[in-house]
């Protein structure tokens, strides 16, 4: 029997859809927080070993950077093939990317062994991996958010928000299980198992990930005939103003978990003399109050909006930047640990929380995937660099001052761009045809006539 093709599409069980983005948005993030944390642990002593060790931290940390100079490229190709062939089919293609980066990571000889090609191989691996995080993010957000009841889209699309620290906390948890061996046996083989392990995590994600079907919006764009051939170019001249004032509300949000994680690693065991368990420990604090908040979070936009929770979140990072450096530089682990935990409330439960409904609900579902990517990704790019410029400012500073200023500057930012957004939080996403924003009426050109096809552009 050939199947009905005007059929609405219908939506799958929520559980399911949480199941296959989770787990594969978990997978995603394991991955790519395995290099930063092994950027600020490891990659110095094998990658970089005959120079000062903090020097030799900034170049672990600046290859760390080199992994987001390709996530726009990813947002771009992956924004396209959701766009016109569908989120599921870009979603597995990602996960593949990454994966195999990773698990190739783990083959890499070290400085010693190969010379200059090991940190160059390592820096090309990097890439690599951004290009597939480029078009994972909003992918996964896609997922959840246009499956979603309109009701409850700020909890279920906070789910795949969640993947970020659980993912984080799997690859601190298989790290710290191998940081037991003896050091010398760690930096030999011991650092590379947990990358290893990546071939079977993501082999279990893309078999979940391939037992989803489409989306609901992007299956009714299908069926009407009415996909963009360019969704990029229709996104940026129906969305100009929401576009640039997206990027800014993420700059906050993504600069400011940058200096919490990677670089609060590095920072507090290379410059204040924590222990490297302290460190860990303080950021798996920070993960464990993200896991709680976020869905919480999630569940409150869906009663209050989601622009009231970003401009808290953008709030809290500017009102907390430089008590969370003084606590680091107490020298009190305790109060460490506090400044590296409730860090979490701001980024990560303010804006992370609902960034993937907010950024889903802005724009319409012909060009969703290519505008919610490069509006993200195009942030990322800015605030991969964040934990090497952090630390070139500590070293040329003789302290942590200027970060505190980085940190409220990023958070202005968001604030600012977050106050210009509208609220979205009764917008009807599930609509076949964009309705382009009186804001950004002046901004766009009129809807040509019918295509040959017998569409609209």
């Amino acid at each position: 029997m050939i199947p009905d093709q005007t059929a609405p599409p219908t939506r799958q069980p929520m559980r399911k859809v949480m199941a296959a983005s989770l787990s594969g948005a978990a997978l995603e993030w394991y991955d790519f927080n395995l290099y930063g944390i092994s950027a600020a642990l490891v990659f110095n002593k094998i990658f970089f070993p005959d120079v000062d060790p903090a020097i030799g931290t900034l170049a672990a940390l600046a290859t760390f950077g080199a992994g987001f100079v390709l996530r726009p490229i990813g947002a771009l190709l992956f924004g396209h093939l959701g766009d016109r062939v569908g989120r599921k089919k870009s979603l597995v293609a990602t996960m593949l990317i990454i994966g195999v980066a990773t698990c190739l990571i783990g083959l890499l000889p070290d400085y010693r062994q190969a010379g200059l090609w090991a940190p160059g191989l390592l820096v090309t691996l990097r890439l690599v991996q951004g290009v597939g995080l480029g078009g994972e993010s909003a992918g996964a957000a896609l997922l959840t958010v246009e499956h979603a009841p309109r009701a409850r889209r700020g909890f279920w699309g906070s789910i795949p928000q969640v993947g970020g620290p659980l993912g984080y906390l799997i690859a601190v948890g298989v790290t710290s299980l191998f940081a037991l061996l003896p050091d010398d046996q760690f930096l030999s083989w011991g650092w590379r198992v947990p990358f290893l392990l990546s071939v079977v995590l993501t082999g279990a994600g893309v078999l979940v990930r391939r037992t989803i079907e489409e989306t609901p919006d992007f299956a009714r764009v299908r069926q009407s005939g009415t996909r963009e051939k360019m969704p990029l170019v229709a996104a940026v001249k129906k969305y100009p103003r929401t576009l640039a004032l997206a990027f800014g509300a993420r700059i906050g949000e993504a600069a400011s978990s940058q200096i919490y994680q990677p670089f609060a690693i590095a920072y507090v065991t290379t410059t204040m003399g924590y222990g490297k368990s302290a460190a860990l420990l303080g950021v798996v604090f920070y993960n464990v109050l993200c896991l709680l908040a976020i869905p919480f979070a999630g569940a409150l936009s869906d009663r209050i909006g989601r622009r009231p929770l970003y401009l808290a979140g953008a709030a809290f990072v500017i009102l907390s930047a430089f008590p969370y450096f003084w606590f680091l530089d107490s020298h009190s682990t305790p109060l460490a640990w506090t400044a590296m935990t409730l860090a979490a409330l701001g980024g990560a439960a303010g804006m992370s929380s609902v960034q993937a409904t907010y950024f889903t609900e802005l724009f319409g579902p012909r060009v969703r995937y290519s505008a919610l990517g490069i509006a993200s990704q195009a942030s990322a790019l800015v605030a991969g660099f964040v934990p090497a410029i952090a630390t070139s400012l500590v070293v040329a500073a003789g302290g942590s001052w200027p970060l505190s200023v980085l940190l409220a500057v990023v958070g202005l930012v968001s604030l600012a761009s977050a106050i210009l957004l509208k609220e979205t939080r009764d917008r009807d996403v599930a609509e076949a045809e964009e309705q382009v924003p009186a804001s950004e009426a002046r901004f766009s050109t009129p809807p040509p006539h019918a295509q040959e096809d017998g569409t609209r552009a």
